[in-house]
């Protein structure tokens, strides 16, 4: 890679913000022309907001969630109503105890977890995955090697235990988001054997773990039957509506059915019948495209030279070419893998649209429909909503594997209930104390059919963006993971910052994105009105985020500002057994100043609000992928891109190993300590 490519950046971050980060994720999206140019109505239409959000959380149990318990489980389901009572019950009361850590610096290459943990690696880039896998030699890379080893900057995890295995085994899901060659490879490697090696990194993996007890750190298991590596060049299958469309068919596959690769993965999500959905996000920064047309734009496809130049090595890259110019439509899709059949084909399904997926988060609905949410990780983009034609049948796997692939599709519409005056773009509360309103979804594909005039239902689905301007949707300071809580059926939307509301020609502040100037972020709280499947929502802005020390305009659901951890830029969330939301985060360094971290939330009770940090990443890195598995003492986040401003020669890290080489991305485990091994910051070996 040509480092001059990274440079774009350089001088156009706000302080501690890597360049290196934005060209190589996003490319520059910051710096770029905004995708939406759109003059769309905001949250100033107060007139339909009279349900007011105080009113609907205080007594509502319509939108709970059927499964009660931790995360999905074959357990009986319970009913909404002792869902509810459990949750309430529950509150706070997380076997997970600890003390707060303190805010670090950004310039501390440690990773640090509270006093009585440790941490351990589970996997790290370039762990060898199969029997007859090399072990990783950064010396000495090569693709046959890298197709055998875990790939790059991990992001979306999750694990499930094995069935029959008491605890002791399990399946681990990672996608791998972007790679930096600049600090992979030696300098002296050839660019074209760079980019191949880039190429294989991207992807996704499926590996065994195992552990001697429920209170044992996991080990990951060379040659496990279920180990798998995808890759640039395997095959997904297309389903839904838009499969088979003219907008998806190229020279290479003219049935418009079948894509090679999944780029730019980042969040994910679970399904009740235990596949695992990624959310593909920044692909338009791996094509050249003519980069005229209103499709091209509003996708942010360009005719400049990709920083990573894959367009020179494969044709299919650069949209010019004649028969790809559909290649770029078959990427912003969410993929569907099933971790437990190592032979089945990934899917990526039409039907839930095409945009800057951060990833989508299923729940059951009251009529057991499977509702999927999913952001669209940019400025000024969309909030979506998918509901299912079918319903979810316990224990019928064949027929739940179909649920994603035909539904309906809907974009949010916000409206606050403040008079407009009082959101003045500094982030002070209005005058009732909140920020609140309701909000409608709105229908992009109904029954089969479009709601958007003028434009077919593959349309729809292949341009989705341009289908929601249309509708007029509510521009969001980049919703990033969407959660729906299984405990109450609240849905939780982490949105990680945009400082550009203020500037001209940009969409002015409103009162779900109440800053001019928004580099910490905050955190919107749904509720659906009647059913999970409802067209109407309440909500309320749950945190206000920043550094309180720094920052009056901050706010944590009312909890005292004094006694919270500061938190910037909230990226992916997750829940534990009862209920609590857990927050990790990208970008602290350029909002706070402090390396990026997990941290609980307590979401009910009179500690509802309260903010505490459970761990932090190292230089440069960004925690991704949290898994809180409270009652077994045990949280897992995935170290994305430590480092990532160093080079081969001078690295600016050498996490997780600590002995002078390169730094690895990995997969973290943290865990109870022995009494030996106990200490800020300690790992073990």
């Amino acid at each position: 890679m040509d480092q001059k490519r990274l440079l774009p950046m350089i001088g156009h971050v706000r302080g501690k913000r890597s360049a290196v980060t934005c060209a190589l994720k996003c490319d520059n999206q910051c710096l770029g022309e905004t995708c939406n140019t759109t003059n769309n109505d905001y949250f100033r239409d107060i007139a339909s907001s009279a349900v007011s959000r105080r009113t609907v959380l205080a007594g509502s149990a319509g939108a709970v969630a059927l499964f009660g318990a931790s995360r999905y489980e074959a357990a009986a389901t319970p009913a909404p109503e002792a869902a509810l009572a459990e949750a309430r019950r529950g509150a706070r009361k997380s076997p997970l105890n600890f003390n707060p850590i303190s805010p670090v610096d950004h310039m501390v290459d440690e990773f640090n977890v509270p006093d009585g943990y440790t941490w351990k690696p589970v996997i790290k880039w370039g762990d060898p995955l199969f029997a007859d896998s090399p072990k990783f030699d950064p010396n000495k890379q090569t693709a046959e090697a890298a197709r055998k080893q875990f790939g790059y900057n991990n992001d979306y995890t999750e694990i499930q235990e094995i069935p029959g295995s008491n605890g002791r085994r399990a399946v681990m899901f990672c996608n791998h988001e972007y790679t930096n060659e600049n600090i992979m490879f030696p300098t002296d490697m050839p660019i074209e054997q760079k980019r191949e090696l880039g190429m294989i990194n991207h992807g996704l993996t499926v590996v065994e773990l195992e552990r001697k007890n429920r209170n044992a750190p996991y080990d990951y298991v060379k040659g496990a039957r279920l180990n798998r590596r995808i890759v640039i060049d395997d095959a997904y299958r297309m389903t839904g509506p838009a499969a088979g469309s003219d907008l998806l068919k190229t020279k290479a596959d003219p049935s418009g059915t079948k894509v090679l690769g999944t780029l730019g993965n980042c969040s994910g999500g679970l399904t009740p019948w235990g596949t695992l959905l990624s959310g593909e996000e920044n692909f338009h920064s791996y094509f050249r495209a003519e980069g005229t047309s209103a499709e091209e734009k509003r996708y942010g496809l360009t005719d400049k030279e990709t920083v990573r130049g894959w367009e020179e090595t494969d044709p299919r890259f650069d949209t010019r070419n004649e028969g790809f110019e559909n290649e770029a439509n078959r990427f912003g899709w969410i993929v569907e893998v099933d971790p437990f059949d190592p032979k089945s084909t990934p899917r990526k399904h039409t039907a839930l649209g095409r945009f800057k997926h951060e990833g989508a988060n299923v729940i059951i609905a009251e009529d057991r429909r499977v509702v999927a949410y999913s952001g669209d990780d940019e400025k000024f983009d969309y909030l979506y909503k998918f509901v299912s034609k079918r319903k979810y049948r316990a224990g019928d796997r064949r027929h739940n594997m179909r649920l994603l692939e035909e539904g309906d599709l809907y974009v949010a519409k916000f409206s606050g209930n403040s008079p407009a005056t009082e959101i003045d773009g500094t982030g002070a509360l209005p005058s009732d104390g909140e920020f609140d309103g309701t909000g409608r979804w709105m229908a992009l594909v109904k029954d089969g059919k479009s709601m958007v005039k003028g434009m077919s239902v593959d349309e729809v689905l292949v341009y989705t963006r341009l289908a929601a301007d249309k509708l007029g949707a509510t521009k969001m300071d980049r919703c990033e993971d969407v959660e729906p809580s299984l405990k109450t059926g609240r849905v939780y939307v982490a949105c990680t910052n945009n400082s550009d509301r203020a500037k001209p020609g940009k969409a002015g502040v409103d009162e779900a994105n109440p800053r001019a100037i928004n580099r910490d972020g905050h955190v919107v709280e749904i509720q659906e009105l009647g059913s999970q499947t409802s067209t109407r929502f309440a909500w309320n802005l749950l945190l206000v985020c920043g550094d309180p020390a720094t920052d009056e305009n901050t706010y944590f659901a009312g909890f005292p500002r004094e006694h919270v951890s500061p938190i910037s830029c909230p990226d992916n969330l997750a829940f534990d057994s009862v209920g609590n939301l857990w927050i990790s985060t990208d970008g602290a360094p350029d909002g706070i100043g402090y390396n990026d971290g997990l941290f609980k939330v307590t979401l009910d009770g009179r500690d509802r609000g309260r903010v505490d940090q459970f761990l932090s990443v190292p230089r440069d890195a960004e925690t991704c992928g949290p898994i809180v598995r409270d009652k077994d003492q045990t949280v897992f986040v995935a170290v994305q891109h430590p480092g990532e401003d160093g080079t081969w020669e001078e690295p600016n890290s050498y996490f997780p190993d600590y002995n002078k080489t390169l730094p690895r991305p990995t997969v973290v485990q943290v865990y109870k300590a022995p009494a030996k091994g106990r200490g800020r910051g300690r790992k073990d070996a």
